[in-house]
């Protein structure tokens, strides 16, 4: 099973973009789908996009049209372009395996994320 690590999050004012970026330690070409997700304080960790081998993707409503997701599976890695930032957005932000049962579910063992903060 693969370790994820995330990185790439930060302080930015809202309106601002930031990229995060989840390095796996082995190979995610036979990964069918990833996903992001993020746990605001005091919430439920929420899924906030998914994207398959194929180039499929999924979007949480609340980032459709301002989140992009992307993978590179040369580079083992699993990217979230995030623009158009709101304090909403702040969160811890975790990658991992996901699978589709009825919905898309989380199937691999949590990283320690990492927080993004929106405020000015």
């Amino acid at each position: 099973q693969v370790r994820l690590v995330e990185s790439g999050g930060g302080l930015v004012q809202p309106g601002g973009s930031l990229r995060l970026s989840c390095a796996a330690s082995g190979s995610i070409s036979s990964i069918n789908a990833m996903g992001w997700y993020r746990q605001a304080p005091g919430k439920q960790r929420e899924l906030v996009a998914t994207i398959t081998n194929s180039g499929n993707t999924y979007y949480a409503d609340s980032v459709k049209g301002r989140f992009t997701i992307s993978r590179d599976n040369a580079k083992n890695t699993v990217n979230l372009q995030m623009n158009s930032l709101k304090p909403e957005d702040t969160a811890v932000y975790y990658c991992n395996t996901v699978l589709f049962l009825t919905r898309w579910v989380p199937f691999g063992p949590w990283g320690q994320g990492t927080q993004v903060t929106v405020s000015s």
